[in-house]
């Protein structure tokens, strides 16, 4: 009823299976996965630290970072931010107890204000206030700067990925705290983000701990080759 009464309201509905009322109904949000898995690309960036995903990017999965992402449905940002943390979460223990830092990757400022928000940095303090409400230090710091638009990677082999993105951002701050850096981002397709990510830390003498993504592409590639299979997404 409570539902009902919300979709009449606001005309909303769940965006996994469309029944009226919230933007994510109860029996969706029971069936999302509740930790994180080693989710490594396939080839993998050389020297990429551990990735670490909630799930395939597939499903509801898909269908909540696009709607966040692209349709602005903020109320989805605490689910997902559960989903973030529970990736995080996987990760090895920060050494000598020490609080994560979630470090988002960055979105270059003009997509930003085509979009009208940064989903990656709500993500991001939702999954930092859902480590903090278990009881785990976490913060997030804007530590990364996108320094140009890189092409659209669509269609694009991952060492193409890489050379597109290869000196695209660059660190502007180092934490107090660097022991315990973890990338994060939505979705990890071929890691050339994330390595780019790692990379402009790394150049600022800021070691990270571990990539955590909400989702994580699954992608077989025909022997020998560097392109998915067709069908296959990238």
């Amino acid at each position: 009823m409570r539902d009902a009464c919300v979709d009449l309201l606001l005309g909303s509905c769940c965006v996994v299976c469309g029944e009226p009322g919230r933007a994510l109904c109860r029996p969706c949000t029971l069936l999302l996965p509740r930790g994180g898995r080693v989710s490594w690309p396939t080839p993998t960036p050389p020297g990429l630290a551990l990735p670490v995903s909630a799930g395939e990017y597939d499903g509801a999965l898909r269908l909540l970072v696009n709607a966040h992402k692209e349709r602005a449905r903020f109320v989805l940002a605490r689910p997902l931010g559960q989903l973030l943390a529970a990736a995080v979460a996987s990760l090895p223990p920060a050494p000598g107890g020490a609080g994560r830092v979630l470090v988002p990757v960055p979105s270059h400022a003009r997509v930003v204000r085509s979009r009208g928000h940064d989903p990656m940095l709500r993500v991001a303090r939702a999954a930092a206030a859902r480590l903090r409400e278990r009881g785990e230090p976490a913060r997030v710091a804007g530590l990364l700067r996108s320094t140009r638009r890189a092409q659209d990677q669509t269609g694009l082999t991952s060492g193409e990925r890489m050379t597109n993105l290869a000196g695209s951002m660059r660190c502007v701050r180092a934490p107090g705290d660097a022991r315990a850096v973890v990338v994060v981002d939505d979705v990890l397709t071929t890691g050339a983000t994330a390595r780019e990510a790692q990379r402009a830390l790394e150049a600022a003498g800021v070691p990270v701990a571990g990539i955590a993504t909400v989702a994580a592409t699954r992608r077989r590639l025909r022997p020998g080759a560097d392109r998915p299979a067709p069908g296959d997404r990238l």
